[in-house]
């Protein structure tokens, strides 16, 4: 603790007495300064005890003394020392009074103690605690040293809250909440995400203090890692404002944290080599192979039905572009934290949905295999694990965004940020298949506008909303463009009777009652089709492209 003025009065060489302000001698005393000048407060910068002998103060007016003392209790003087014996043989009535008036402690200083023994004592009192507190801070980083090393971020949390009398939460790069200490802190720790998050889009290193009634006590945020944008957050909740010995102890915790949080990058980047070959080999044929080499890392991937994800972004240039309506739609509408980890990676989705992904398979502690692929990622994940549920949930903000935000181009493709294939539940020896329907289906979710689309969806629905491809519609216009000429001429009803004709299967007393005409009428339309599009309608391929053709015409 740092000196107070009770720990003067109560020291016993300087033999100090209170004559005002007896009930604030608790207040620490930064600094001991003499000066008699009639205005010092120019000269101070809070927190000092004044000790004067009043050479050039009129120490017995009362109005002066009052002006005098408000002046200096307003600049944060915590208390006057006043040298009896010099120009007062005791302190003038006026400044007692004035002083009780304000509260300001007033101390009397006896003419055998030298002011600088008061400045030596503050001074001493002031470097004892500077050591203490130091001692104490390399005291904590060996203790959280200690507990990085033999119990991870788990076990450096719990030390760094005893350490800080409060508690301490470490929190992913989305936002999330990975760990706490003490346990009972989780849900505390959870009200912060959003200034979580906030903190996330300014530079390494950062820093924030919250605090209020929703989180019930003062909150340090920092940051994690020495990138360009964070990989952790950490979040330190005590009652008061941290002293020395407590900032030593969160600034070893956060260098320790950073420290764990690059080895982890490297060790992934590893890991990430690692399930790029576990993958071609999966590819190849050969699981036994992949499941060898992917041993405790991803063999438990391998023992389940899994999914295969395909991702795949646009260019740069819109992934800029994704990132300026993002930055939109935060201004105009909460964002989930899905969304927000695409913009805390720079703008980028294809890399927000790895770190979402990857982050919900470390909370929930299951095996996710992530591998880049330049403009493209692959996502091997348990079939109704965690990660596929995050990829989905980041699929849905990013439409949910894509709709709230003016002017955003409405699908993938040419315009869009993302489009996500996931296939059907396969395991390893199905491992090409399972590939292949995810292709299917991120090529359908680009065709259709969609941020994803499963496999599962395009064996259960129609093959009809394909039609809306404008190359099928080029060719369907130009399949029936002599019909429609030739109906334009006011000489028949070919279309209508072509569609009608299809539709019942041939049946011409069936298509001609649908029509309303004779059979007969029927038949002679049908054979100026023949003549008009030179293909005989006895041919079932024929019959199978003017029906399409006629069905791709009728979306638009």
């Amino acid at each position: 603790m740092p000196p107070t003025l009770a720990s003067l009065v109560h020291h016993s060489a300087l033999k100090l007495t209170v004559r005002a302000g007896g009930d604030r001698l608790d207040v620490p005393v930064r600094w001991a300064h003499v000066s008699e000048l009639a205005d010092p407060v120019p000269y101070m910068e809070g927190g000092e005890l004044l000790l004067i002998t009043a050479l050039k103060l009129d120490a017995e007016n009362p109005q002066a003394m009052r002006r005098y003392v408000k002046r200096l209790a307003k600049a944060g003087v915590v208390g006057i020392g006043f040298a009896i014996g010099v120009n007062y043989d005791d302190i003038p009535e006026a400044l007692v009074d004035a002083a009780e008036e304000e509260g300001l402690p007033l101390l009397e200083v006896p003419r055998r103690t030298p002011f600088l023994a008061i400045s030596k004592a503050v001074s001493a009192a002031i470097a004892a605690d500077q050591y203490r507190a130091v001692t104490a801070g390399f005291a904590a980083q060996r203790e959280l040293t200690r507990q990085a090393l033999s119990s991870g971020p788990e076990g450096l949390l719990a030390a760094l809250a005893a350490q800080v009398d409060g508690w301490a939460a470490l929190y992913d790069a989305s936002g999330a909440v990975v760990a706490t200490a003490p346990e009972w802190a989780g849900r505390r720790a959870a009200r912060l995400t959003a200034d979580v998050e906030r903190l996330r889009d300014r530079p390494v290193p950062a820093s924030a203090v919250v605090g209020g009634p929703e989180t019930e006590d003062r909150v340090e945020l920092h940051s994690i890692g020495t990138g360009r944008r964070p990989r952790a957050a950490l979040a330190v909740g005590t009652a008061a404002a941290l002293g020395t010995a407590e900032r030593y102890a969160v600034h070893s915790a956060v260098a320790l944290l950073t420290l764990t949080t690059e080895r982890s990058r490297s060790l992934r980047a590893a890991e990430q080599r690692i399930g790029a070959a576990v993958l071609r080999m999966l590819l190849a044929g050969q699981p036994d192979h992949a499941r060898a080499v992917a041993g405790d890392l991803y063999g438990g991937l391998l023992d389940a039905p899994f999914r295969m994800i395909v991702a795949e972004s646009a260019s740069a240039s819109a992934a800029r572009a994704h990132a300026d309506a993002h930055a939109r739609v935060q201004t105009t509408k909460p964002s989930s934290a899905a969304v927000l980890a695409a913009a805390g990676t720079g703008g980028d989705p294809l890399a927000g949905l790895a770190e979402v992904v990857e982050a919900a398979a470390a909370r929930s502690g299951e095996a996710v295999l992530v591998v880049p692929e330049g403009e493209r990622l692959v996502v091997l994940a348990a079939d109704g694990g965690a990660a596929v549920a995050a990829c989905g949930e980041y699929a849905e903000a990013l439409e949910a965004a894509r709709a709230a935000t003016v002017g955003e181009p409405p699908g993938g493709g040419e315009g869009g940020e993302l489009v996500v294939g996931l296939s059907a539940p396969a395991g390893p020896i199905a491992t090409a298949a399972a590939y292949k329907q995810a292709e299917q289906a991120l090529s359908v979710a680009r065709r259709r506008g969609r941020v994803l689309v499963e496999h599962e969806q395009l064996a259960s629905g129609s093959v009809l909303p394909l039609l809306a491809d404008d190359a099928v519609r080029a060719f369907a216009d130009g399949l029936l463009r002599a019909l429609y000429e030739h109906d334009a001429t006011g000489r028949g009803d070919l279309v209508a009777s072509l569609r009608a004709w299809l539709s019942r299967h041939g049946q011409w007393d069936a298509a001609a009652a649908d029509l309303g005409v004779h059979r007969h009428t029927l038949r002679y339309r049908m054979r100026r089709v023949e003549e008009i599009l030179g293909r005989s309608l006895d041919d079932a391929d024929v019959r199978m492209e003017l029906w399409l053709a006629l069905k791709a015409t009728s979306t638009e």
